[in-house]
């Protein structure tokens, strides 16, 4: 164990000091290792990071909630565009007819969804979002007020001009969100009161973006704005346990009956799986994977070879202390080891290198990308074990031969 940590010992202090004497060529050996690492583990942390807000945020809308829409957010089974802008748009009363067949449904909404400016005075803001709802909406996906209130029983009914504002929006048209309550607000020529101010949350996945949004009750909404133009969907919430795929089935059944369709006939909707729209995101991400990883990779090949390089030199400048351990009985797996963790120890430098850069890249990506990008630890040890492997790979062949070498030649060669 001691004659181990000595040889250990002794390698690190003949590594280190070989960084030393010769600084540019071992640093230009390195760079391949570092931009290596940098490519494979700065994709992995991105893409890795993307996908876990992806699922944070599938968690938060419900892994079984299924979107009713003509539209099929997947890209659809290679059927053409206009098959797809030709079937008919959610409508109300649907929301009804499937709440009042389903037996797997906890509820479902009724969602209009357009554009429009808004304004305050002299302030306008234009292209906001615009969304009617029904009550069903803060059960299916609840939001989180900043300020005020979601609307009562009584406006739903009555369709009275009331909304919730986005806190980006309420920021931009009162200054700060305090003074938004109570406050109205022009939206094509109606004036809303503004009873809620929506919590900052940012934009997801799925395309709500509740920040700059104006939410309102849907009979007041439909006045406004044309119904078959807003693109109308049903959000349809299983029940706790129903799998995503169970309430797909039910949901097919019931509105293939409800648009009284022949069984000949194929479906003029399109039910949209939270959870299959975040496999299906997750799916696009492989490629990045692999391209990161091939670039990453040819940059470790590159480096291999600076780092065999550096080892063949090292040799040949040892070669007659080598000869001098060996002629006092060194043994030929001290001398193969003695330069493999050298090779290694070369490597993970470099990989520590290109670990600094990744971590500065997750800093610059962290606040354009609104959620945290970061090095987990499986990706350390990942760099670990591929800077290992690296370093052996490139390190066995040198190492071989100076554990060959004839211990009279080598002293001779000096």
């Amino acid at each position: 164990m001691r004659k181990s940590l000595n040889i250990i010992g002794n390698s690190l202090k003949l590594t280190f000091q070989e960084l030393r004497i010769n600084k540019l060529r071992t640093a230009l050996s390195l760079t391949g290792v570092a931009f290596g690492i940098f490519c494979i583990i700065g994709v992995l942390a991105t893409v890795n990071s993307l996908e876990r807000n992806i699922q944070n945020e599938v968690k938060s809308l419900g892994s079984n909630t299924i979107y009713i829409d003509k539209w099929d957010y997947s890209g659809g089974p290679d059927q053409p565009i206009w098959k797809f802008r030709a079937r008919p748009v959610a409508k109300f009363e649907e929301a009804e007819m499937v709440k009042s067949r389903a037996v797997l449904l906890d509820d479902i909404s009724y969602l209009m969804q357009t554009g429009s400016s808004i304004s305050h005075k002299d302030d306008l803001l234009q292209n906001c979002s615009v969304y009617g709802i029904i009550e069903a909406q803060m059960v299916i996906q609840p939001v989180s007020f900043d300020r005020g209130r979601f609307f009562s029983a009584s406006e739903f009914y009555n369709g009275t001009n009331v909304c919730l504002i986005g806190f980006t929006n309420a920021e931009q048209l009162f200054g700060n969100s305090d003074r938004a309550l109570g406050k109205q607000i022009d939206i094509k020529g109606k004036k809303v009161t503004i009873v809620g101010v929506i919590k900052k949350e940012g934009k997801n996945f799925i395309g709500w973006d509740y920040d700059n949004c104006v939410m309102l009750p849907y009979k007041f909404c439909k006045t406004i704005f044309d119904e078959e133009r807003s693109n109308p969907i049903l959000i349809a919430k299983g029940k706790e346990g129903v799998t995503a795929t169970a309430l797909i089935d039910e949901l097919k059944g019931i509105m293939r009956q409800i648009r009284k369709l022949s069984p000949l006939q194929e479906d003029n909707f399109s039910l949209n799986s939270v959870e299959a729209f975040s496999k299906a995101i997750s799916q696009s991400f492989v490629m990045i994977n692999v391209v990161g990883s091939i670039i990453g990779g040819i940059s470790l090949i590159v480096g291999m070879f600076g780092i065999a390089n550096i080892m063949f030199v090292t040799v040949r400048e040892r070669t007659s202390m080598i000869g001098l351990k060996k002629a006092i009985g060194a043994k030929k797996s001290s001398i193969l080891f003695e330069f493999l963790l050298e090779a290694a120890v070369l490597c993970i430098l470099g990989g520590a290198i290109g670990l600094f850069f990744v971590y500065i890249l997750t800093l610059i990506l962290s606040g354009p990308l609104n959620f945290p990008v970061y090095i987990s630890v499986p990706m350390l040890i990942t760099t670990i074990i591929i800077c290992l492997t690296v370093g052996i790979l490139a390190g066995i062949i040198p190492a071989s031969q100076a554990a060959k070498m004839d211990p009279v030649a080598a002293i001779r060669s000096k």
